[in-house]
C-alpha cells in the first residue's frame, strides 16, 4: 500500500463520495455552507444519506456504512426501530400539532422523573440548546444572580450566553490554566454575554474553588458535562464532582448537569454513576426518539419559579405531541439490560483498542467511559487528558483526521472530529469489524 497521508485520504474520500461533493456544491447556492449543520463536514464536505436501517446508513452513492455518528448520539436504537415507528404512526393519525397539551407530555415527564435522581419536575423545549438556556434562566430567576460559570471545553448549545470557551483558539491569549479567559466561539456574541460567563478548568479543584468563592455573590449557576463531548473528551473525576456539589451548596449556586449526551451512559443517567445529585439536569438527544426535543428537570423548589410564573419560558412546539410520543417509545426500550449491552460493547472497544495500542507503544487511544467514545492521536503514547487544554496541546489533529476519513472510506461513519456512538442494533461482528478496521488504519498511518 502507498503511504497514507491526509492528502491521499481526502483524495480517496472525494472520489468515493463524489455525488455528495456535488450536492454540497449545489446546496451552497441556497444554504450557507451547503447544509444547516456544518458539523457534518468531513474535511472537504459532508456525506449525504439516502436512508438508514438498523445500525447502517446508505449514502447517495449507494455505500452502506456502519453508522457511528448516529446523529451525534441521538439514535441509540439505530434507524427505523419498530417501536418508534409504531408510536409515530399512532400519534400522527390523531393529529400532528395542537395549541393544547396532550397526555403524552405528562407520560414522558413521569418516565424522566422516575429515572433521573435529580428530577422532580420537567419542562420540555425543542432542543437541548434551548433547554440549557432555559436552565440558566431558571437558575438566575431562582437565585437573583446573573453570572454563569462553565468549564472550558464544555459545550452547552449554540446560544450567545453559552457558546463561550468551547473551542478556544490556542493561538490567542486564553488566560492561565487555573483561570481561563472567557472566549466567544463565534462572531456576533455580545461582550456582555462574554463578561457574564466565568470559565473554569476541568478537574482543577483548587482553582475552581478559588474562582467560585471570589465570585459567589454574582454566580447563579455552574453548568457542566460529567464527560465532555465536543471540546475534547474529558471525564470529570468523581472526587472533583463531589467537592463541587458541596461547594455550590455552601455558596448558594445552582449546580446544573448537562446530561444531553450522558443520559445514554446509564439507566439513571451518568449522575447516578457518580452518586452526585445536581439541582437541575438538562436532557436532550435520545429523549426525543430521533425527533427534536429537549428538557430541563430539577428539584421542585428550583422549578417552582416556573410554576409561579416568576420565570417565563414558552415555545410553539415545546412538548410537541409527535416528539414526546417517539421519546416515550425510545425510553421504554432503554431498560437496564439494554444499557448494560451498550456499555459492554463500549468496554470491548475501549479495552481491545487501547490494550493493542499500548502494546505497540502507539500514540493512538480511545477516550470515554460509555457508548459515546472518541478516538484520537496524541503527540506521545500514554498521554492522559484531564482538561481541555491537555487535549488541545497534545492532540495530533492531522492523524486523527486521517483516521476519520479512512473510516468513511472503509465503510464506517464516525463524527469527523473523532467521536463515535454505538447503537443497540450493532452486532458482535459489527463491533469486531470496526476494531479490526481501526487497527488496519493505525498500522497504515504508522507504516
Amino acid at each position: 500500500m502507498s503511504e497514507l497521508t491526509l492528502e491521499t485520504s481526502i483524495e480517496n474520500f472525494t472520489k468515493r463520495f463524489a455525488t455528495s461533493a456535488e450536492l454540497s456544491r449545489t446546496g451552497r447556492e441556497v444554504i450557507p455552507g451547503g447544509y444547516s449543520r456544518n458539523s457534518f463536514n468531513f474535511g472537504p464536505h459532508a456525506v449525504y444519506v439516502e436512508g438508514g436501517d438498523g445500525a447502517y446508513i446508505t449514502t447517495v452513492e449507494g455505500h452502506r456504512l456502519l453508522d457511528l455518528n448516529n446523529n451525534f448520539t441521538v439514535n441509540v436504537l439505530g434507524h427505523n426501530h419498530p417501536s418508534v415507528l409504531g408510536a409515530l404512526r399512532k400519534s400522527i393519525e390523531t393529529g400532528i400539532s395542537f395549541g393544547n397539551p396532550v397526555t403524552l407530555e405528562t407520560e414522558l415527564a413521569r418516565i424522566l422523573v422516575d429515572r433521573i435522581p435529580s428530577v422532580e419536575k420537567v419542562q420540555f423545549s425543542c432542543s437541548a440548546s434551548e433547554s440549557c438556556l432555559s436552565a440558566v434562566r431558571v437558575a438566575r430567576g431562582y437565585t437573583g444572580k446573573t453570572k454563569i460559570a462553565k468549564f472550558e471545553g464544555g459545550y452547552h448549545g449554540f446560544t450567545d450566553p453559552l457558546q463561550i470557551s468551547v473551542h478556544p483558539d490556542p493561538e490567542q491569549d486564553c488566560g492561565p490554566d487555573a483561570a481561563p479567559r472567557s472566549m466567544p466561539d463565534s462572531a456576533g456574541i455580545p461582550g456582555e454575554d462574554r463578561d457574564n460567563v466565568i470559565v473554569l478548568t476541568q478537574n482543577d479543584r483548587e482553582g475552581t474553588e478559588a474562582i467560585l468563592r471570589a465570585h459567589a455573590h454574582q454566580i447563579a449557576c455552574v453548568i457542566l458535562e460529567l464527560e465532555s463531548a465536543s471540546g475534547g473528551f474529558v471525564t470529570l473525576d468523581r472526587d472533583f464532582v463531589e467537592s463541587l456539589r458541596e461547594l455550590t451548596t455552601e455558596l448558594g449556586i445552582v449546580l446544573i448537569f448537562d446530561e444531553t449526551v450522558t443520559l445514554r451512559a446509564s439507566y439513571h443517567g451518568m449522575q447516578s454513576d457518580y452518586g452526585v445529585t445536581p439541582d437541575m439536569t438538562v436532557m436532550g438527544k435520545m429523549i426525543g426518539g430521533g425527533l427534536p426535543l429537549g428538557a430541563i428537570g430539577g428539584s421542585s423548589e428550583v422549578m417552582d419559579v416556573l410554576e409561579t410564573g416568576a420565570v417565563s419560558i414558552s415555545g410553539t412546539h415545546h412538548g410537541h405531541k409527535i416528539a414526546v410520543s417517539a421519546g416515550i417509545a425510545l425510553m421504554e426500550e432503554m431498560t437496564e439490560e439494554t444499557f448494560a449491552r451498550l456499555n459492554s460493547m463500549a468496554e470491548r472497544v475501549i479495552s481491545e483498542l487501547n490494550d493493542w495500542s499500548e502494546a505497540r507503544n502507539s500514540p493512538f487511544a480511545v477516550y470515554g467511559s460509555m457508548s459515546h467514545l472518541a478516538y484520537g492521536y496524541m503527540l506521545e503514547p500514554g498521554l492522559k487528558v484531564g482538561t481541555h487544554r491537555d487535549y488541545w496541546r497534545n492532540v495530533d489533529g492531522t492523524r486523527t483526521q486521517i483516521c476519520s476519513l479512512e473510516l468513511a472510506n472503509r465503510g464506517y461513519f464516525p463524527v469527523a472530529r473523532g467521536d463515535f456512538s454505538l447503537s443497540l442494533p450493532m452486532t458482535d461482528d459489527d463491533i469486531g469489524g470496526y476494531i479490526e478496521t481501526v487497527k488496519e488504519i493505525v498500522m497504515d498511518i504508522e507504516r
